[in-house]
C-alpha cells in the first residue's frame, strides 16, 4: 500500500515538475516578447524625439527666410 502511495506522490510531482517547466518556458517568451515591445517603444521615443528637432530647426529656418524677405522688401520699398 506505501508503495502505491509512493508512486502516486511521484507521479504528481513529475506532473507539477513538467507543469512548472512549461510555464517557465512561457515565461521566458513573454519576457522576450516584453524585451522587444520596450526596445520599440524607446525607439518610437527616439523618433519622436529626432522629428521635434527637425521641426524646431525648420522653424528657425523659416524664421529666418521671413527675416530676409522682410529686409528684401524694405531695402525694394515694397512695404510702409
Amino acid at each position: 500500500m506505501s508503495e502505491k502511495i509512493d508512486n502516486l506522490i511521484l507521479e504528481h510531482l513529475k506532473s507539477i515538475q513538467s507543469e512548472l517547466s512549461d510555464l517557465r518556458e512561457q515565461n521566458n517568451v513573454i519576457l522576450k516578447r516584453l524585451t522587444h515591445l520596450e526596445t520599440m517603444v524607446a525607439r518610437m521615443g527616439r523618433d519622436l524625439a529626432e522629428m521635434a528637432a527637425e521641426r524646431v530647426e525648420d522653424r528657425h529656418s523659416i524664421d529666418r527666410l521671413r527675416e530676409r524677405i522682410a529686409r528684401i522688401e524694405r531695402r525694394l520699398e515694397l512695404v510702409d
